[in-house]
């Protein structure tokens, strides 16, 4: 049974092109969850990701995609028009959901390459962090959002450990958290449920651009009780069970999906 069909809900994904993000549009489209993408793409890879975007179509679900800077103002707002005067009055936004990796991968110190700067930590504290915000207050204020609704990010371990190069990514990170936790409090009255998934170590092209990934990827393996990677589909599943009506009680929470690896 598609549990969500014919409810006029909609998942909003934030870089659902790939990765965690195009696993969890997959995920909610199966259970009939109508999909919007919001994703910044090149023409190179236009046609590999409609290619996607046509798998999620055949689950008879409604779809749209905006190939847009989700980090401009002007940009949100365009986007935001455009579901206002197609959704109608019917049509709400049941889950937000904040798959951006946007940010910079630069070591702090460093003879044989640039360093990080203030602009690095501060474009992608604003990608990868404050944008939830951006994109929270203006569906709220458009009355998109349905009365019952949950906004979900990925956060991950660099929340609280330190990796070589990724001190502007986990800054994000906390940032991100920090405002989960208040979206949770200062929204609860309408109807907004908000938390962040810590995925495990996850083999996409986001954990490749880390400098010593494939170190990453080894040592997990044998940290990791599952003695695997967390999978997209891992997390997606997650988005999944935090989108059902049964999870209204759960918000401000940051929840680990990584089959234990955060144990040890």
């Amino acid at each position: 049974m598609k549990e969500f069909q014919n409810k006029n809900y909609w998942a909003l994904i934030l870089g659902g092109s790939s990765g965690l993000g195009l696993a969890t549009a997959k995920k909610l489209a199966k259970h009939g969850m109508n999909i919007c993408i919001v994703h910044r793409n090149s023409r190179m890879q236009e046609d590999e990701i409609q290619a996607q975007f046509e798998t999620i179509k055949q689950e008879g679900i409604q779809f749209k995609s905006f190939n847009t800077n989700a980090f401009k103002p002007e940009k949100i707002e365009a986007v935001i028009d455009t579901l206002k005067t197609e959704f109608g009055t019917k049509h709400k936004i049941r889950t937000l959901v904040h798959s951006v990796a946007k940010g910079n991968l630069k070591p702090m110190i460093s003879t044989e390459t640039s360093v990080l700067k203030h602009d690095d930590f501060a474009l992608t504290i604003n990608a990868m962090g404050i944008s939830l915000y951006d994109w929270t207050k203006a569906l709220f204020e458009s009355n998109l959002f349905s009365e019952d609704s949950r906004i979900i990010s990925f956060t991950s371990e660099g929340n609280s450990k330190a990796w070589h190069s990724y001190a502007a990514v986990s800054a994000a990170k906390v940032t991100l958290e920090a405002i989960t936790r208040n979206i949770a409090l200062e929204f609860a009255p309408y109807g907004i449920k908000a938390n962040c998934i810590q995925a495990g170590v996850t083999d996409t092209s986001s954990l490749r651009m880390i400098p010593g990934s494939e170190k990453i990827i080894k040592h997990t393996l044998r940290r990791n009780p599952n003695k695997r990677l967390t999978l997209p589909e891992d997390v997606a599943n997650a988005v999944y069970l935090l989108s059902k009506d049964e999870a209204a009680w759960i918000t401000g929470t940051i929840i680990p999906v990584d089959g234990g690896e955060h144990l040890s």
